[in-house]
C-alpha cells in the first residue's frame, strides 16, 4: 500500500500581517490557525504522515499552543530553512530519514496559512497522483480581468488562460525527490515551479475559492466568515 506524506511549510514569518506572531499561530474560531490545518489532513481519508516544518525559534510556543489548546492530533516536527525551498528541502530530508519511500508513495505540500482546505479536495488530489499524473497541483480560473506588465506600461491577457495555484500540491515521491536535488532559484515560488524546472508535465486539478490563504488580517475575517456559513 502506497504512503502519503504532507510536508505543511509553517515556518516564515507572515511578515504581511504587521504583527510579531506570525499568521499561522494567530486564533481563527478560537484556536490557532495552524491546527485547523493540521486538522483538515489528519481527517481526510488518505492516513497521511503530518511533516510539521516550523522556525526553531518557534518550537517552545507551538508546544505551549499544543497544551493550551489540548492539541494532540498526531504530527512530526522538524525546522525550516532560510527560505520556503529550504524548508520544504528539510521536510523531505526529514522524511528520508525517518521513512523507506517506495514507487507509488506521494508527497505534498501545503501552507500553514490553508486552513480551510477541504478534506474531500485533499483526497481527491493524492488520488489522482499516479504514474502517468505524478504532479498535481490544485488552481481556480481568475474571475477578474488580468493585466500584464507594470505601473507605467500593461496589457490585457485572457483571464480563461489564468490560473491561480493553491495547495496541497502533490508528487509522486521519487519525481520529488529528484527535483529537490536542484539548486535552489529565486524562480521556485512554490513546487510546482521547482518540478517544472525538470521540464515534467503538470496536471491542474480544480481548486476550491474557499481554499484561501491567509496573508492580510482582512483574510481571517474572511476564513471566520466561511467556517460559520455553508456557501
Amino acid at each position: 500500500m502506497s504512503q502519503h506524506f504532507v510536508i505543511i511549510v509553517a515556518a516564515g514569518s507572515g511578515s504581511r500581517m504587521s504583527s510579531d506572531l506570525p499568521k499561522q499561530y494567530m486564533l481563527l474560531d478560537a484556536k490557532p490557525i495552524l491546527m485547523h490545518t493540521i486538522d483538515q489532513f489528519a481527517k481526510a481519508n488518505i492516513q497521511a504522515n503530518i511533516i510539521l516544518v516550523i522556525s526553531e525559534s518557534m518550537q517552545a510556543f507551538w508546544d505551549e499552543q499544543c497544551k493550551e489548546y489540548a492539541f494532540h492530533t498526531s504530527h512530526q516536527i522538524c525546522y525550516g530553512g532560510a527560505s520556503r525551498f529550504q524548508s520544504v528541502k528539510n521536510g523531505l530530508r526529514y522524511i528520508q530519514k525517518n521513512y523507506e519511500l517506495s514507487p507509488g508513495d506521494v508527497i505534498g505540500v501545503h501552507d500553514a496559512a490553508r486552513p480551510l482546505v477541504s478534506q474531500t479536495l485533499i483526497e481527491n488530489l493524492y488520488q489522482s497522483c499516479k504514474p502517468e499524473n505524478p504532479a498535481i497541483i490544485p488552481a481556480v480560473q481568475s474571475s477578474n480581468s488580468v493585466r500584464l506588465g507594470s505601473l507605467k506600461e500593461s496589457k490585457a491577457v485572457n483571464r480563461d488562460q489564468v490560473w491561480l495555484v493553491q495547495t496541497p500540491q502533490v508528487f509522486e515521491a521519487s519525481l520529488f525527490q529528484e527535483a529537490y536535488k536542484q539548486e535552489e532559484e529565486s524562480t521556485f515560488t512554490d513546487d510546482a515551479s521547482v518540478i517544472e524546472k525538470m521540464s515534467n508535465g503538470l496536471t491542474i486539478y480544480p481548486g476550491d475559492h474557499k481554499n484561501i490563504k491567509i496573508t492580510f488580517k482582512e483574510d481571517i475575517a474572511i476564513a471566520q466568515y466561511y467556517l460559520n456559513n455553508t456557501i
